[in-house]
């Protein structure tokens, strides 16, 4: 039976715990499932023509129109009750759909198991605070998570940039403005520019994709705004690395001084198969004392994984110690986790 609408397979995914689909021209549609992607009974190859219908339906007239201009597409779709990130690109020169669910519902702490230490981080009146990890580690669902928090018990204006919007968030004790890269402003970089203007004391930015984004983060976390923001980065370390290194030597150490002096903590995840079903996160944690600002700095960098392991007390905790933990609660599988403990632990 040819596809002719998606809201029905997007209905599907929700009712089977999909977190994306995908649909490519040639093969039948595909969800995610507990991490593995596993194709949708009952459904055939499609077709370039089938495809192309389904999105002219899903499509805005000027949707279709900078697609076909710039063969990239990011933009929110709603099916019911249901809301989902949409990624539209071209392959072997057919387009092709990624669909993310994104839950109606805010996620909490607890839901999330995120750590104390992590909690903790909202609470800075200033600074930067950055989730980090690799594509589909949870990112966006950890930084709901902080941001639905602080507009439930602190009375701010909260200022979002994402591309595009995801999560909701409803006005509570705070004042949210949600504003979508591409409808609401042009960049990343354009909308910092002029957020400043906007009175905010909390900031949102989706992602960290430039030199000038970056530097536009450092100097608000420096002047009295707490930001949140991401990276794809699979450490702490790595992701002072990243930040560094978007910028030419000359500008380096002046970058240094400004990431020293304002971050405040990074988690860094990665989703795992649960045992049971589900996915869980295995999360390293970074809080940014003094001995970390110093080895910033000093440009040591690569002493960082000392710190978290020395660091227990403050809450740190490395990314091999969560793995083990979560293999020792019995919620992870131990052949998951093999590949990420610690060459010590492999040796005995």
């Amino acid at each position: 039976m040819p596809l002719q609408s998606i809201d029905p397979l997007l209905r599907e995914a929700v009712g089977r715990r999909a977190s994306d689909m995908h649909l490519v021209v040639g093969h039948p549609p595909l969800f995610r499932i507990d991490g593995a992607l596993v194709a949708v009974s009952g459904k055939r190859d499609l077709a370039l023509r089938e495809l192309e219908g389904v999105l002219r339906l899903m499509l805005s007239e000027l949707q279709w129109k900078t697609f076909q201009t710039s063969h990239e597409l990011d933009f929110a779709y709603e099916a019911g009750d249901h809301r989902f990130r949409m990624n539209l690109h071209m392959e072997r020169g057919n387009p092709a759909l990624a669909g993310r669910l994104i839950r109606r519902e805010l996620p909490t702490f607890e839901e999330i198991g995120l750590p104390a230490s992590a909690c903790a981080m909202i609470t800075h009146p200033s600074g930067l605070v950055l989730v980090t990890g690799p594509a589909g580690s949870g990112k966006s669902t950890t930084l709901a998570a902080m941001i639905g928090q602080i507009n439930a018990t602190r009375p701010v204006h909260i200022v979002t940039l994402e591309d595009p919007v995801e999560f909701v968030f409803p006005s509570a004790k705070g004042l949210v403005k949600q504003r979508e890269v591409g409808t609401d402003t042009q960049s990343f970089a354009e909308g910092l520019k002029h957020l400043l203007r906007q009175d905010p004391e909390v900031i949102m930015v989706g992602e960290m994709r430039d030199p000038e984004t970056i530097a536009t983060v450092l100097t608000l976390a420096e002047t009295g705004h707490l930001v949140f923001s991401t990276l794809h980065t699979r450490s702490a370390a790595a992701t002072v690395t990243r930040i560094i290194d978007a910028f030419p030597a000359t500008q380096q150490d002046q970058i240094r001084l400004q990431l020293s002096l304002s971050l405040r903590g990074i988690v860094s995840q990665v989703l795992f198969p649960k045992k049971g079903g589900g996915r869980v996160a295995a999360r390293e944690i970074l809080v940014a004392n003094a001995a970390v600002g110093n080895l910033i700095r000093e440009q040591k960098i690569e002493q960082i994984p000392n710190v978290l392991l020395t660091g227990r007390k403050e809450g740190m905790c490395s990314f091999s110690q969560s793995v083990q933990e979560l293999v020792a609660e019995d919620i992870l599988d131990e052949t998951f986790a093999l590949p990420y403990l610690d060459i010590r632990r492999k040796r005995v």
